[in-house]
């Protein structure tokens, strides 16, 4: 790949997860606002077609642009590359209106099996979304296959902005002109469809020319419609099965959760909110994803320029520098918020409800953090099988395991069944990937050392909260702003311990700690203090 070429595709996958971050960022946080607003009931009424909404733009935003843009890479010409991306529109036309009428026609269905036929309309309103994914996906592809990502980049941001100022303006109302919860919930989704129609004004031109104009001749075969279709199925199903799995389970939740609390004996309504506290664990995890992928997403690059390069030495130090950040930042997430969850429970959502299972939820990030990482290693080695047989049967546990443990240990259940889906993922991701990336986790000690490092850190930042509380008084400790405080103080001494016995332990290597913040600084840091004693 010549230098300037590899540049341009280098500044393009900076440029989108960039962009990315933003928007996961904004996806998580405005639901912390959103469920102060309108309470558990409220926050239950959105929470449960979300997963809808959730699908319907990872297949618009990750799966399908991903699988076009290696269509459109594919083709030796531009003439070949836009016939492409018109013969994809049509396909994803063709699903997207199946799922459209299946959604409008099936609503009061779905509704019902999710346990509330309340949430009808909010699921008609939410269908609308499935009209416009395949402008979305085919512009957001054709341009990515070319290495232009500035265009998905822009349509990525005005979507979420758009959509998280309409769910906030229908919290607002909802609470000032005194709207019920679904008339709220109904306004929040209709969100998905007005904020897909702006981010597809992105691709207007792109759309008039290449998918709406007449078709030129083509100049080289192309693939039939049935082949296409084909790989449509296999491949790009299998890139936004990858991209949706959390949103699965979600989804799962959706049709389990309400039910099985009511099957155990709690009121509708009692169900409804539990539901509500339940779903405060998805912005957190969200969250702490976010912290823990980053990091590790700018090593994405030079994992595939090594690949590229055939250069098997390279591509295994990247590919454990990037599994060992990513498995050190969510494991320090996780046994963080763990520790700290009385408190951010208190100074997010107001109360203490549900810690209990929003702890267990929180292990979900570690889990989850691997299977991004690893997925992302065995989709760059086109090593698909493990994933696929990964994703199956991790939902198959939650499908099976979820409505049984609800009915028996309500949302601790749930939480449960959900950390248990993910590590089972994991755990047949890991077994089916080369031998190379199986010992990633285990050579040098690396995973005793970072579990013991840990372990000291959540047990520090659990002594240091409760000394704090103990000073201040039970009182004074359980208003937000205190909870703010200790939560605060809690995260610089978690920060500062787990730092701190990195160095000292030497968790990590030179070329994990440049990945980091401040990495560069902190090695000129210990260096200096080792000239200095000696």
């Amino acid at each position: 790949m010549p230098k300037d070429h590899l540049n341009t595709v280098f500044k393009g996958a900076l440029i989108l997860s960039i962009s990315s971050l933003v928007a996961k960022i904004l996806s998580a946080v405005y639901r912390i606002p959103l469920q102060n607003m309108v309470g558990n009931t409220g926050f239950y009424v959105y929470q449960q077609i979300y997963p809808l909404y959730g699908i319907g733009m990872t297949f618009a935003l990750n799966g399908f642009p991903n699988f076009i843009s290696k269509l459109v890479a594919e083709q030796p010409d531009e003439t070949s590359k836009s016939l492409i991306a018109r013969r994809a529109f049509h396909i994803l036309s063709g699903l997207s209106l199946v799922v459209f009428f299946g959604l409008q026609l099936g609503a009061t269905w779905i509704a019902a099996h999710m346990g509330d036929v309340n949430l009808a309309p909010i699921i008609s309103a939410v269908a609308w979304m499935f009209v416009f994914m395949p402008w979305l996906a085919t512009g957001r592809g054709y341009y990515q296959g070319k290495f232009l990502m500035g265009p998905t980049a822009v349509s990525q941001l005005i979507e979420q902005v758009v959509r998280v100022a309409i769910i906030i303006m229908a919290a607002y109302f909802s609470v000032r002109l005194g709207w019920d919860n679904y008339r709220m919930g109904t306004l929040a989704m209709s969100s998905a469809p007005l904020a897909a129609i702006c981010s597809s004004l992105i691709f207007t031109a792109f759309g008039l020319r290449y998918l709406l104009a007449p078709a030129p001749a083509p100049t080289h075969p192309l693939p039939s419609y049935r082949k296409l279709t084909k790989r449509f199925v296999i491949e790009g199903g299998t890139l936004c099965l990858v991209a949706a799995v959390v949103i699965l389970l979600q989804l799962v939740d959706s049709f389990t959760v309400m039910r099985g609390l009511v099957h155990q004996g709690q009121l509708p309504e009692v169900a409804k909110a539990l539901k509500g506290v339940y779903d405060r664990g998805q912005p957190l995890v969200q969250l702490g994803l976010v912290v823990a992928t980053a990091f590790s997403a700018t090593l994405l690059p030079a994992l595939t320029d090594a690949l590229a390069k055939r250069q098997p030495i390279e591509f295994k130090r990247q590919t454990q520098a990037m599994v060992h950040v990513s498995l050190a930042l969510s494991m320090a997430a996780t046994v963080g918020l763990v520790a700290l969850m009385p408190q951010i429970n208190r100074l997010l959502f107001g109360s203490l409800e549900g810690t209990t299972a929003l702890r267990i939820y929180i292990i979900s990030i570690l889990f989850a953090a691997l299977i991004t990482t690893y997925t992302s290693v065995l989709q760059s080695l086109n090593e698909y099988t493990a994933m696929i047989i990964g994703i199956i049967a991790g939902l198959a546990t939650k499908v099976l395991a979820n409505y049984i443990f609800v009915v028996h240990y309500g949302i601790n259940g749930a939480s449960a069944v959900t950390v248990l889906s993910l590590a089972v993922m994991f755990a047949v991701m890991w077994l089916g990937s080369p031998e190379d990336l199986q010992q990633v986790l285990l050579e040098s000690g690396y995973l005793i050392k970072l579990l013991a490092l840990s372990a000291v850190m959540g047990i520090v930042v659990i002594l240091s909260c409760h000394q704090i509380t103990a000073l201040v008084g039970p009182i004074l400790a359980n208003t937000r702003g205190m909870a703010g405080i200790i939560t605060v103080i809690g995260v610089l001494i978690g920060v500062l311990v787990f730092v701190a016995g990195a160095v000292y332990a030497r968790l990590f290597t030179i070329r994990e700690w440049l990945v980091l913040p401040y990495g560069k600084r902190l090695i000129k840091a210990v260096a200096k203090g080792k000239e200095h004693h000696s």
